[in-house]
């Protein structure tokens, strides 16, 4: 672009107008800065190599040079994050936070302490406040964790309970009722 003017401060900066009518400004230490002709778009270079963009709706746009991450702030305040491996994190203004893995697994962080994580083959786990847990898997069944038990529900109706002293229950939609010990030895077993 053609110069149409250059103004030198006594503090080292420089401002060259360009006859496009950006501004480029250059400070003494490394950065600079472009002003688009509308005065809408700001660009900020670092001397770090870090590049600050605020957009003519306000959003802004901060790329971290040394760790290659790109950070964006919306208007209305969401930030997303993007890693150089291709995780992505999005902080919405309600405190809620999502998270993309590179393996494309999703993980939502609520503001009450709950968690949950989706992953690619469909399965999806919830996690409370209280540690509890629950597995919905892409076949149908579903596992509940909790300090006192581990229980898998099964499609065809079948609960299967796994105590933490071993002992295991397990209820069929006969309504047969198989008890193990620790061991694995039935100790009762009602077969309808």
């Amino acid at each position: 672009e053609e110069i149409l003017r250059e103004i030198a401060y006594p503090d080292g900066k420089v401002e060259k107008v360009l006859k496009n009518g950006c501004h480029l400004i250059f400070f003494p230490n490394g950065t600079w800065k472009k002003v688009s002709s509308d005065a809408k778009t700001v660009t900020i270079t670092f001397f770090n190599g870090d590049v600050k963009q605020i957009m003519p709706d306000q959003t802004v746009i901060y790329y971290y040079a040394d760790a290659k991450t790109t950070h964006t702030t919306y208007p209305d305040g969401l930030e997303v994050l993007h890693f150089p491996n291709g995780q992505i994190e999005k902080h919405y203004p309600d405190g809620r936070k999502e998270i993309t893995f590179p393996d494309q697994t999703i993980k939502n962080l609520f503001l009450d302490g709950q968690e949950e994580s989706i992953f690619p083959d469909g399965t999806i786990v919830r996690v409370q406040r209280d540690g509890s847990k629950t597995i919905e898997f892409n076949n149908g069944q579903r596992e509940l964790h909790t300090a006192q038990f581990k229980r898998r529900e099964y499609p065809d109706g079948t609960v299967k309970t796994v105590y933490t002293n071993g002992h295991q229950e397990t209820k069929y939609i006969s309504g047969r009722v198989r008890v193990k010990d620790k061991d694995g030895n039935i100790i009762m077993d009602t077969k309808l």
